[in-house]
């Protein structure tokens, strides 16, 4: 059985404070991937917070529950992982 695809984007800060305040920006109108760029600390933030297209397993178990789970076009988070916090959109999944 083939594993369930997904694409999602992601802002990753390592304060939950820090993420709270994104999240809060987003919520009152700011774009998702300009936050991206200006906040995350991961090397997607050159696209955005774009992740592209991964498999089910690929990411750690945290971030992975909210992009196989939780509802599509919504942010999630703040979502603790080793890496910090995430603040996480995922725009489809099979």
């Amino acid at each position: 059985m083939p594993k369930k695809r997904a694409s999602a984007y992601h802002i990753l800060v390592k304060t939950e404070k820090e993420a709270l305040k994104i999240k809060e920006k987003l919520k009152k109108g700011g774009n998702f991937q300009q936050l991206a760029k200006q906040h995350s600390t991961c090397p997607s933030r050159k696209k955005g917070g774009d992740l592209g297209e991964f498999q089910q397993g690929d990411m750690v178990k945290a971030f992975d529950d909210v992009v196989f789970k939780k509802d599509l076009y919504e942010v999630h988070g703040p979502v603790k992982t080793k890496f910090g916090f995430h603040l996480i959109k995922t725009v489809y999944r099979t």
